[in-house]
C-alpha cells in the first residue's frame, strides 16, 4: 500500500472517529439541555398554578380532586390523575404525593433542597419535587428529530471535507517524497549532482535541503575523485617515465653510466618515493587513521624553531623571513600534534620559499582571536586571484599550470596541510590578490 493511500485512510479514520464522538456528544447533549429547558419553563408554570391555587384556598387539601395542571403539550389532562410532581413541607413531609411519594413520607434534606419553593405573603407554603419529565410534544419532537438530523448530516460533510482534504494533504506531503525517490534512483544509476526542488521549510524541506547538499558533495567528490585518478596517473608517470628512460639509455649504451645520469634517476626515483609518501598520508587522513600525538604546545617556541629551520634556505634566496615577537600577555597554549603541525608550517614555508622571489619577504605572525589563536603567513609573491585563492588545498591543484613539477612540486602539500588541520578541529584557508602576495590564514582552538 503506497503511503499516499496509508495517509488518506488515517485521515478518513480520525475524521468518522472524531465525528462520530462529536455527532454522539453532542446529540446526547442536546437532547439534554432541550429537556432542562423545556422542564424549567413548565416548572415555573407550574408554580405560579400552585401558588395561585394555594392563594384562592389557602390549604393544599383536596389539591388531588380539584387541581388539574397544564402536561407539556399545554393542555388539561382529561381528568384528575396521579400528579407528576409532590409537595413536601420545609421540614421534607409529603403533603401531595406523586409519582415517587405518598403522603407523610419524609423525603431526605439533599432532595428536598433540589425542590422550588412555593411563596405565599413571603412565606414557605410547600416545596415542589419535579418527579419525571413527561412526554415531549409533537412539535418539540419534530424540534429535536430536526437537530438531530443536521447534527449527523454535519458529521457526515465534515467527513466528506475531511476525506478531500486529506486526499489533497497526502499528495502535497507525499511529492517531495516521490522525487526524493526519484533522484535517489538516478543515484543509485551513478547519476550524481542531481537535485530536488525544496517546496517548503519544515522537516521534508530540510530533508530535501539535506539531500541536495549530499548530492553536490557525492557529485564533487566523485569528479574529484576521477580528476584524482587522473592526477595520479600523470604524476607517477613522469617520474618513471625519466627513470626507465635513462636507465635503458645506459643499459643499450646510448648513455654513459656516468654519475651525472644516476643521479637524475635518484632524483627522481626519491620525487616518486615522495609522492607516494604524500598519497599515503592523504589517505589515512581521509580514513581518520592518521596517528596524532596530542600534547600541549608554545606555538610561538614552535614558529620560533621553525623560522630558525628556515632562516639558511630564506636567506640563500635573499628573501626576508621575519616572525613577529610574541605577545607578554598572551598565551599561545594549544592542544596538538608538534610534528604534523610542523609538516603543516613546512609545507606552507616551502610554498611561499618557491614563490617568492629574490628580495622579497615572508612574514609569520599569531595572535588571540577569542577563544582561538590565528597564525598568519604572508608572502610578497605574485598571488592569486581570490577564485584561484579558494582551490588552492585541492589536491594536484596549480594556480599556474605552465609550472613544471621541479618548480610547482607535486600539488599535495597544501592539501595535506588541509587534512591535518582539520583533524586539529581547525581551519586554514588563503587569501590574495594578483600583484599583493598571498596570505595563508590558520585558526586554531586554544588549549
Amino acid at each position: 500500500m503506497k503511503l499516499t493511500t496509508k495517509l488518506i485512510l488515517a485521515f478518513l479514520l480520525v475524521s468518522l472517529c472524531s465525528s462520530g464522538v462529536i455527532v454522539a456528544s453532542t446529540r446526547i447533549a442536546t437532547n439534554r439541555e432541550f429537556d432542562k429547558f423545556v422542564n424549567d419553563r413548565y416548572e415555573k408554570e407550574l408554580v405560579d398554578e400552585l401558588e395561585i391555587y394555594y392563594m384562592e384556598n389557602k390549604t393544599w387539601d383536596g389539591i388531588e380532586g380539584t387541581f388539574i395542571p397544564f402536561d407539556r403539550n399545554h393542555a388539561r389532562q382529561a381528568e384528575p390523575q396521579i400528579f407528576f410532581f409532590s409537595i413536601a413541607d420545609t421540614t421534607g413531609r409529603i403533603l401531595v404525593p406523586g409519582n415517587r411519594y405518598v403522603t407523610g413520607e419524609v423525603v431526605s434534606p439533599e432532595t428536598l433542597n433540589l425542590g422550588t419553593q412555593i411563596q405565599f405573603e413571603n412565606k414557605t407554603v410547600g416545596i415542589l419535587l419535579y418527579d419525571t419529565a413527561s412526554d415531549r410534544s409533537p412539535m418539540e419532537a419534530e424540534f429535536i428529530h430536526r437537530m438531530n438530523n443536521s447534527i449527523f448530516l454535519s458529521g457526515v460533510g465534515t467527513v466528506i471535507l475531511a476525506l478531500i482534504l486529506g486526499t489533497i494533504l497526502s499528495r502535497t506531503i507525499t511529492r517531495p517524497i516521490r522525487e526524493l525517490t526519484a533522484a535517489t534512483r538516478e543515484m543509485a544509476d551513478q547519476k550524481f549532482g542531481h537535485t530536488v526542488p525544496v517546496h517548503s521549510k519544515d522537516e521534508i524541506g530540510d530533508l530535501a535541503e539535506s539531500f541536495n547538499k549530499m548530492s553536490e558533495d557525492l557529485s564533487r567528490s566523485f569528479n574529484l575523485r576521477k580528476q584524482m585518478t587522473a592526477d595520479i596517473a600523470h604524476e607517477l608517470r613522469t617520474p618513471l617515465s625519466l627513470i626507465i628512460g635513462h636507465a635503458e639509455a645506459v643499459h643499450d649504451g646510448v648513455l654513459p653510466p656516468s654519475a651525472e645520469n644516476f643521479e637524475i634517476i635518484r632524483e627522481e626515483a626519491e620525487r616518486l618515493e615522495q609522492l607516494v609518501n604524500d598519497l599515503r598520508t592523504l589517505s589515512l587522513a581521509d580514513a581518520g587513521e592518521l596517528s596524532l600525538d596530542f600534547q600541549p604546545v608554545d606555538i610561538h617556541k614552535l614558529l620560533s624553531d621553525i623560522n630558525a629551520h628556515y632562516m639558511i634556505p630564506f636567506n640563500q634566496k635573499r628573501i626576508s623571513l621575519n616572525l613577529a615577537p610574541a605577545h607578554a600577555a598572551q598565551s599561545m597554549t594549544a592542544n596538538l600534534d608538534p610534528i604534523r603541525f610542523s609538516q603543516v608550517l613546512t609545507n606552507i614555508l616551502d610554498n611561499a620559499l618557491r614563490y617568492t622571489p629574490e628580495n622579497g619577504r615572508v612574514d609569520i605572525s599569531a595572535r588571540h582571536i577569542d577563544d582561538h589563536i590565528e597564525i598568519a603567513i604572508q608572502d610578497s609573491g605574485e598571488g592569486v586571484t581570490p577564485e584561484e585563492a579558494a582551490h588552492l588545498f585541492d589536491r594536484f591543484y596549480r594556480a599556474d599550470e605552465s609550472r613544471t613539477r621541479n618548480d610547482g612540486g607535486s600539488g599535495l602539500g597544501l592539501a595535506i596541510a588541509k587534512s591535518i588541520i582539520e583533524m586539529h578541529k581547525g581551519r586554514i584557508w588563503a587569501e590574495s590578490e594578483r600583484g599583493k602576495g598571498l596570505k595563508v590564514l590558520i585558526m586554531l582552538p586554544l588549549k
